[in-house]
């Protein structure tokens, strides 16, 4: 009998028994490619073929389980993954093979998972529309089959057990907790009457759910590994942005279906990875941050893009063909920007330079580089978030490396203010209602903090303990900003209520390693307290 190895924290959860769809497409598609490449001996590729095939696919690509690519086990170092080798994962189909494979093959087996493909398949619109799969049971309601205020529910994605719970804003009751696809990445997006969200994971799973029936719609895998996803201003697109393979697709948001798939190269011809994807409401655009080119792509969808002087995917001048409703335009800068941060009128982008450990500010109505910003230690300007100061606007952001929050006003562009913290950070987070801003201590020692920090004064009013030892990190507001979100990140972990005016505990809502949390008024709102 052949048994399963995998990550499947969800497996027939997600897929709730249906057929598996990637096993079929892979088998027909790229299987024999992957075959031909298994040694006659006995070996790793042997012990993957008969133990994870199965769940993970021939080609090492994902089926009813995750891909087994260094892409996407990036965070699952060698030690941890061995031992879910060894052990399985509790309260998942994955169960132990310790009792099967020997330390020295499960070490090889470990090798092998860690080493790219010497091949990568195609994963074009073909492939795409064949993993597509509509829910037959979902039904449709007419108003929310819960009585709660619709633009205040929020989301927390655990990542301990790969769930979503939805939470009444007002009362913190848990409303659903329902399985996504493994290993949810980047932030989930609201249709703009907040009824639908879409959730991505690392495989390239794109999830449709409807928020008041409480029931999924759909799913198809727009990519293989895959970084973030972006909403259109209307409604109408979801944009996906790909590691592998060096893709953008857009996804119709109404059936899931592909609108189109953008092979990503820069001018100079050289593939590239998309970083990030991000909205550009008032613009009617989809703006790209490449990790391999020094250029920024704007991908437009609205009825009237300013066609004027733009490339296009396929390098012509002029309007986009009929069949090609989504027109390009793409703007070298001198470095490579693989981390924005949108000013509120979406005419400039701050982006993060690795190479020379700074950033530079992009005017995207001129596409031209204005200036310089003085962010060393690697700033996390996917996390910025702005307030009004005085008779400007500042920019805040965590530093991935340093122990120092960066203030930046937002009309000189130059650093007003460096806040030291107790090490570096990740999340940063307020609200319009709210005097304070609140920022972690994600990496480092003192990972159990939570600054607090009066957004006049800029200085730090309050440092919370709310679990010695434990992670704390990323905050959310409610609609009103009366209460702020705070995630205890451990798998025994919890979600903290606390008032944000007196910043003391009001409750507390045990979850399993809860992450990310997304309210959506303030999602649908771009409120200037969260990232977009």
């Amino acid at each position: 009998m052949i048994r399963h190895i995998g990550f499947i924290d969800l497996g027939g959860l997600w897929f709730s028994g249906k057929v598996n769809i990637l096993g079929r497409v892979l088998g027909t598609a790229i299987a024999a490619t992957f075959w031909m490449q298994i040694p006659a001996k006995a070996g790793p590729a042997e012990d993957y073929t008969e133990h994870c095939a199965e769940c993970h696919g021939p080609g090492r690509l994902g089926a009813q389980g995750p891909a087994m690519i260094p892409e996407t086990l990036k965070r699952m170092r060698g030690p941890n993954l061995a031992e879910v080798i060894r052990a399985g994962r509790t309260a998942t189909q994955m169960p132990g093979y310790g009792d099967v494979l020997d330390e020295a093959r499960i070490a090889a087996l470990v090798t092998f998972l860690k080493t790219p493909l010497a091949v990568v398949p195609d994963w074009g619109k073909a492939e795409i529309t064949a993993s597509r799969v509509m829910d037959a049971d979902y039904h449709a309601v007419e108003a929310p089959a819960w009585d709660a205020d619709p633009m205040n529910i929020t989301l927390v994605v655990e990542t301990g057990d790969h769930h979503v719970s939805v939470l009444d804003g007002d009362t913190f009751d848990v409303l659903d907790r329902f399985a996504t696809p493994f290993a949810v990445h980047g932030g989930p997006k609201f249709s703009p009457d907040g009824r639908y969200v879409f959730i991505m994971s690392r495989d390239g799973w794109v999830q449709k759910y409807d928020i008041w029936a409480l029931q999924q719609v759909g799913r198809v895998r727009a990519g293989i590994n895959s970084r973030n996803i972006a909403m259109s201003r209307d409604g109408k697109w979801l944009a996906v942005a790909n590691y592998l393979p060096n893709s953008l697709t857009i996804l119709s948001t109404g059936d899931l279906t592909v609108a189109k798939v953008f092979e990503i190269k820069g001018k100079d011809g050289t593939p590239s990875r998309v970083s990030a994807v991000y909205q550009a409401p008032p613009r009617e655009s989809f703006v790209l941050a490449l990790k391999d080119v020094p250029e920024i792509w704007e991908v437009f969808y609205g009825a009237n893009p300013p066609y004027q002087g733009f490339v296009h995917d396929h390098r012509i001048e002029g309007p986009p063909e009929i069949d090609n409703p989504f027109p390009v335009r793409r703007i070298s800068v001198p470095d490579i920007l693989d981390d924005f941060f949108f000013d509120q009128s979406y005419e400039y982008i701050m982006g993060a330079s690795r190479a020379n450990d700074g950033g530079q500010v992009i005017d995207l109505v001129i596409g031209q580089k204005i200036a310089d910003l003085d962010l060393p230690g690697m700033p996390h300007l996917g996390s910025g978030i702005t307030w009004k100061y005085g008779d400007t606007t500042v920019m805040a952001t965590p530093h991935l490396k340093d122990g120092v929050v960066s203030v930046i006003d937002m009309t000189t562009w130059q650093t007003v203010k460096r806040i030291r913290t107790d090490g570096p950070g990740f999340f940063m987070r307020s609200h319009e209602n709210t005097p304070y801003a609140w920022v972690d201590v994600f990496f480092g020692p003192n990972k159990d903090k939570m600054h607090v920090i009066d957004k006049q004064t800029m200085k730090i009013v309050r440092t919370l303990d709310p679990e010695p030892g434990k992670t704390v990190a990323h905050v959310e507001f409610t609609r009103d900003g009366k209460y702020a979100l705070v995630s205890i990140w451990e798998d025994d972990g919890a979600v903290i209520v606390y008032n944000a005016q007196t910043l003391e505990e009001v409750k507390r809502l045990p979850m399993r390693k809860p992450s990310g949390k997304y309210n959506v008024w303030n999602k649908i709102t771009f409120s200037e307290g969260t990232s977009h």
